[in-house]
C-alpha cells in the first residue's frame, strides 16, 4: 500500500511538472528563453520544455503588424496648415533584439512614426505633399528602418492614408483649378481662330483668282439659308463686278472658239 502510494505520489509530480514546464510555440511565433535571467536559446515552433522556476519562455511574434499614425497637425514648407494619417507596417526579424533592445516595441514605432511624419511632410511645400506621396512614403520607409534596425524589426511599408486641408485653402485650390481650366479654354480657342483665319485667308486666294467662285459661294449660301421658304433674306451680291467677271468670262471664250471657214456654193460664190 505505501508502495503504491507513493508511485501515484511520484506519477501526480511528474504529471504537475510536465504540465508546468510544457510550452507550445505557434508557427507564427519564436521563444525567447531566458534562463535565471539570461539568454540563452531561441526556440522554434512546436512542442518545448522548460525548467520551472528557472526558466522563462518569452513568445515573440513574427507577423507583419499594421499600425495606424494617428493624424498629425503639421506646417508645410510654404506654411499651410494641414493634418496628415498614414498607415506602417512593421514585423519582427530578430526576437531577442525585439525584447532585450527595447521594452515596447509598438509604443516606440508609433511615436518614432508620428515624429518622422511630422518631419517628411515639414520639408515639403503643399504641391509636393499631394502629388509626391511616393516619395514621402519611401523617405518615412527609410528614416523609420534605420531607427529601427537595433530594435529587431523590419518596417515594410508606410503609406499615407489621409491629407486634410482648410477650408480657405480647398477653396483657393478651387479657384486655382477653374482659372487653369479657363486659360486652357482659352488658348484652344485661340489657336482655332487662328487655323480659321489661315483657311479663310487661303480661301481667299483662290476667289481673288478665280473671281466666278465668289459668286458660287454667294449661290451656295442662298441655297443654305433658303432651306425656311418662310424666310426671306436680302442678300447683297457684288452685282457690278460679278458682270465684269462674266463679261471677261465670256470675251475670252469668244476669243477662244475658232471662225468658221467659208466654202465656195455652186455658182462659185463663196457662202
Amino acid at each position: 500500500m505505501n508502495v503504491l502510494t507513493i508511485v501515484v505520489v511520484l506519477l501526480v509530480l511528474a504529471v504537475l511538472g510536465f504540465l508546468l514546464s510544457a510550452r507550445i510555440v505557434t508557427q507564427y511565433e519564436r521563444g525567447v528563453l531566458f534562463r535565471l535571467g539570461r539568454v540563452v536559446a531561441v526556440r522554434e515552433p512546436g512542442l518545448t520544455l522548460i525548467v520551472p522556476l528557472i526558466d522563462v519562455l518569452r513568445r515573440v511574434s513574427l507577423r507583419i503588424v499594421t499600425m495606424p499614425i494617428q493624424s498629425q497637425g503639421i506646417i508645410t514648407r510654404d506654411n499651410v496648415s494641414v493634418d496628415v494619417s498614414a498607415v506602417a507596417y512593421y514585423r519582427v526579424v530578430d526576437p531577442v533584439k525585439s525584447l532585450v533592445a527595447i521594452e515596447n516595441v509598438a509604443a516606440a514605432i508609433n511615436q518614432i512614426a508620428q515624429t518622422t511624419l511630422r518631419k517628411v511632410v515639414g520639408q515639403h511645400s503643399l504641391d509636393e505633399t499631394l502629388a509626391q506621396t511616393d516619395v514621402i512614403n519611401a523617405s518615412i520607409r527609410k528614416i523609420l528602418d534605420v531607427q529601427t534596425e537595433d530594435w529587431g524589426v523590419v518596417v515594410t511599408l508606410v503609406e499615407l492614408k489621409d491629407i486634410q486641408l482648410p477650408e480657405s485653402m480647398k477653396r483657393a485650390m478651387a479657384r486655382q483649378a477653374e482659372a487653369e481650366r479657363e486659360k486652357r479654354a482659352k488658348i484652344i480657342a485661340a489657336e482655332g481662330e487662328s487655323l480659321a483665319a489661315d483657311a479663310l485667308g487661303a480661301a481667299s486666294d483662290i476667289m481673288m483668282a478665280h473671281p466666278l467662285a465668289l459668286q458660287l459661294r454667294n449661290l451656295q449660301s442662298l441655297v443654305e439659308i433658303g432651306v425656311d421658304k418662310n424666310t426671306t433674306v436680302v442678300f447683297p451680291a457684288p452685282l457690278m463686278s460679278t458682270i465684269e467677271s462674266l463679261n471677261a468670262f465670256l470675251a475670252r471664250e469668244r476669243v477662244s472658239v475658232p471662225a468658221p471657214v467659208s466654202r465656195p456654193n455652186a455658182r462659185g460664190l463663196s457662202a
